[in-house]
């Protein structure tokens, strides 16, 4: 078991929140704790960087959920960025896919100007 670590940046699109652990039932309050502190604003994006996410249970996908709603309520935009292949994978079982736009990296998720909803 990882210890969760969340580095947060600016781009020019909205913050970037670099996820780097387990993001597990005894870490994920700490990602969902994190996101009023957030200044989103209308138009902006957040990009969750999940490169360095090395596990990822239900609590850590309610937490992106969370993060979703808080986008939403914002009026911005939401991608993910470098998620492994493991929780991709779950996150197309459950069609969380469908709902997050995901990239590469972080990099070519501020540069996609498509909405994600």
């Amino acid at each position: 078991m990882s210890p969760l670590k969340i580095t947060a940046r600016d781009v020019a699109t909205g913050p970037v929140l670099e996820i780097l652990g387990d993001l597990d039932f005894a870490h994920a309050g700490q990602l969902r704790g994190l996101l009023p502190t957030l200044a989103l604003r209308p138009g902006q994006r957040l990009i969750l960087d999940l490169a360095g996410l090395e596990f990822c249970d239900s609590s850590g996908i309610t937490a992106l959920i969370a993060a979703h709603h808080h986008a939403l309520a914002a009026q911005a935009d939401i991608a993910l960025a470098g998620v492994p292949a493991n929780t991709l994978r779950i996150l197309r079982i459950v069609g969380l896919d469908q709902i997050f736009p995901v990239h590469p990296d972080s990099e070519a998720a501020a540069r996609d100007t498509r909405p994600s909803h």
